[in-house]
């Protein structure tokens, strides 16, 4: 104990320090940290802003030691936080309700703001910039697809029909899927498919419409290229024609936007029953309570949310938007491509955001692990889903009792960790 008081108090001096030589708005963050992203930060993002701003970053662990740290002293130097949604979670109650800042009449993602008030009555933090997951095709698979689809507002089972009709009418399956040993494969299962489905990350991880869930991926499977087993970007086998339709993270399908602007199009991960599940990985802005100048702070916060900066950080991170903004003619194609597929899918009325998991420490890779896992067993192993749902059921609870998570989005809040049903 005595030795993270120590830690702590060298923590606050720094920071003393540091603020004390410079009246600047200190923006503290966990994002923008490679130290190209942090110059343009500096240099691009930030240089038009009325007031100087310090912008300095720091891994997830230092950075809430220094804000623990102020906030048990019961002042400091941090003015604005940047951070995940995660970074927050655990000191919601110590930050400032920015409900009333005006942010100049422009449009805010409502389910990203919904997620900023951290399951309170105030907003905790502001959205402040977007990554996901979406769906690409190349455009020849677009005669194939099942009469009356709309791809903004195609379903699971379109998906697969559609799948079902280029395997058909080509001669091979031609569906892609990130599942190598370095795919995202297992963000598919926790945020898209089993939110689609069951509403649900982890309560309803054995349910029956969890089981509904992957006899659906096991109909879609059957029109998969085998070869994506070993795809870790699905970028690779667009561009070769291996793959006409696939999913996976934007920055793991840029390239083939890049590349070939004009073969392929973007456009948002299916519906299931419960909704349109997608993970945002979303970034916010929030003010300690701490903050030594709350009227610079809300006014930075603000200007982190107008058209312009949204943009400049856009080029600076390759982090999307998460206003309705018009992106200029200079930018990649592939953001081009991306960004109003992403403003549909977060802005559809069946959207249904899935947080990454949070609150399991060393033990997130488990976690990843366990859909892996039934992946493996129920597609490429034939189990039965009944039975390997109630096995791999168990040790997720296990996971989560021992780290006591309480739940996330989708599922509802918890005392305590989350109950696996």
């Amino acid at each position: 104990m005595n030795a993270l008081k120590t830690l702590a108090g060298a923590a606050l001096a720094l920071s003393i320090a540091i603020g004390g030589a410079q009246a600047q708005v200190l923006l503290w963050s966990t994002q923008a940290r490679p130290v190209e992203e942090t110059q343009k930060m500096r240099s691009e993002v930030l240089k038009a802003f009325d007031g100087e701003v310090d912008y300095q970053v720091a891994e997830d662990g230092p950075w809430l030691t220094r804000l623990q740290a102020e906030l048990q002293a019961g002042s400091g130097t941090i003015g604005v936080l940047g951070g995940l949604h995660g970074d927050f979670s655990t000191v919601g109650a110590d930050l400032v309700d920015l409900s009333g800042v005006d942010v100049g009449g422009v449009k805010l993602n409502e389910a990203y703001k919904k997620l900023g008030m951290l399951g309170t009555g105030e907003q905790k933090y502001l959205p402040w910039m977007q990554a996901t997951f979406l769906m690409a095709a190349n455009k020849q698979a677009l005669q194939y697809l099942p009469a009356g689809t709309d791809l903004n507002t195609i379903t699971y089972d379109q998906l697969i029909e559609w799948a079902k009709n280029i395997a058909e009418k080509t001669g091979s399956p031609k569906f892609g899927f990130p599942a190598g040993p370095k795919g995202l494969k297992h963000r598919f299962f926790e945020g898209f498919l089993y939110p689609s489905y069951t509403g649900s990350m982890v309560t309803k991880f054995r349910s029956a419409e969890a089981e509904t869930a992957w006899n659906k991926f096991k109909e879609l499977w059957q029109y998969t290229n085998p070869n994506s087993t070993s795809y870790a970007f699905m970028q690779e086998p667009l561009l070769t024609g291996e793959v006409w339709v696939a999913f996976d993270h934007v920055a793991r399908l840029a390239d083939a936007f890049n590349q070939k602007p004009d073969e392929f199009v973007a456009f948002p991960a299916p519906a299931g029953p419960a909704g349109r599940g997608y993970m945002p990985v979303i970034a916010g802005v929030a003010i300690p309570k701490t903050s030594p100048d709350m009227d610079k702070a809300k006014a930075l916060v603000a200007y982190m949310l107008k058209p312009e900066t949204q943009i400049a950080t856009l080029k600076a991170t390759n982090f999307f938007p998460v206003i309705d903004v018009k992106l200029p003619d200079d930018m990649p194609v592939s953001v081009k491509a991306f960004g109003p597929v992403i403003a549909t899918m977060t802005g559809a009325p069946d959207a249904l955001p899935a947080l990454l998991p949070m609150g399991l420490g060393d033990l997130g890779g488990k976690f990843n692990q366990v859909y892996v896992d039934s992946f493996e067993r129920i597609v490429l192993g034939g189990q039965d889903v009944r039975g390997v749902l109630d096995e791999q059921a168990t040790a997720l609870k296990a996971l989560i009792d021992q780290s006591k998570a309480p739940c996330w989005a989708p599922d509802k809040p918890s005392e305590g960790a989350c109950p696996v049903d």
